[in-house]
């Protein structure tokens, strides 16, 4: 039996206005995002966007949680500005192209994210986001556990911490995925 070709999805993670603002502080470090959605998008692969948010008061937001506990703490009962929750104007999405709204880490976690790749028979992933450190490493590794071909493209990774990039895109990643620059993915899919 000959195996189906692959079909891919780029996933534009955790690009909202909130994180971007807080990761981000050049125009310029967005360009490889740009470049892989402009990509994406002339090769007919779909782009996917993930994002975070919660419902009012934050009940999804367990107190043993010691990441968004804070964020809960900081914001009371108020929900955040849907303006914070937008996807950031450099990167926005067409009409047509989903965004999935996470509840964790993971872009998995609380969405409904494997149920779109699965209804559009989609096997591998290109992954990019805010940051390297949470949403690329949390869903590189479930997304591996779930046997998704994995493709990082490492500088639209941004993080905090430089040498905390630089050790999961040349040492950790490398070990479930293939990781390549913008530049490197885009040409590959003229061969």
């Amino acid at each position: 039996m000959q195996n189906s070709p692959s079909k891919s999805a780029l996933l534009i993670m955790d690009m909202q206005n909130s994180v971007v603002s807080r990761f981000v502080d050049s125009e310029k470090a967005l360009l490889p995002f740009q470049k892989a959605i402009e990509a994406a998008r002339s090769h007919a692969i779909p782009v996917i966007y993930v994002r975070v948010a919660f419902r009012a008061g934050y009940p999804e937001i367990s107190s043993r949680n010691k990441m968004f506990t804070g964020i809960a703490s900081r914001a009371g009962s108020a929900v955040a500005p849907e303006s914070t929750m937008q996807i950031h104007e450099s990167v926005q999405p067409r009409p047509d192209e989903p965004i999935v709204t996470k509840l964790r880490v993971s872009a998995f976690t609380g969405s409904d994210l494997e149920v779109l790749l699965r209804s559009r028979q989609i096997d591998t992933l290109i992954l990019s986001g805010i940051a390297t450190s949470g949403v690329v490493l949390s869903t590189l590794r479930e997304a591996a556990d779930k046997d998704f071909a994995l493709t990082v493209l490492s500088d639209a990774c941004i993080d905090a911490e430089p040498e905390v990039h630089r050790v999961l895109i040349e040492k950790v990643f490398p070990h479930q995925a293939e990781v390549v620059p913008v530049d490197t993915w885009v040409a590959s899919l003229s061969n």
